[in-house]
């Protein structure tokens, strides 16, 4: 159950890696991503957060920034942005706040067992900080690609 398209992203305000804290007014006026991920340095996000970067620049061409999140802290995320050169900031929920706000706090399987887990999902949303598209269970190959050409859509009509 992830939240609706149009209806007005919830807004929060925590730990990010280059900003000390980040509230979602920060990007008031321009498009915004926010994916959620599972975990820093694993294969899958690792896969995902390395895609949004190779395409940065063409998202802030676009006016929009991108901002990853997991529950782990700020020097797990600092040493995962070093390791892979990203260029943009991760933000950290341990309390696990946002992640419920945008639902994204759920059950999961995995090899036979269920346990609570971030979905992996990812939200476009305006700028006046409206929901424009949700990705949820998101498969990581050629994810970011498909966030951009979304966007590049909407930024032409």
């Amino acid at each position: 159950m992830t939240l609706k398209i149009n209806s007005k992203a919830p807004s929060f305000e925590i730990p990010a890696t280059s900003v000390g804290k980040y509230s979602l007014k920060n990007s008031s006026g321009k498009y915004l991503v926010l994916y959620f991920y599972p975990k820093d340095d694993t294969p899958g996000c690792t896969i995902e957060t390395n895609d949004f970067n190779k395409l940065l620049s063409k998202f802030k061409k676009l006016d929009c920034e991108i901002y990853g999140i997991s529950k782990d802290n700020l020097k797990s995320h600092d040493k995962f942005k070093e390791k892979y050169k990203i260029k943009f900031d991760l933000l950290a929920d341990e309390e696990k706040e946002v992640l419920k706000k945008y639902k994204v706090w759920g059950k999961k399987k995995f090899m036979g067992r269920e346990f609570m887990g971030i979905i992996r999902t990812t939200y476009l949303i305006d700028k006046k900080g409206k929901i424009l598209k949700v990705w949820d269970n998101v498969k990581v190959k050629d994810h970011a690609k498909e966030v951009l050409k979304t966007l590049q859509d909407i930024v032409k009509k």
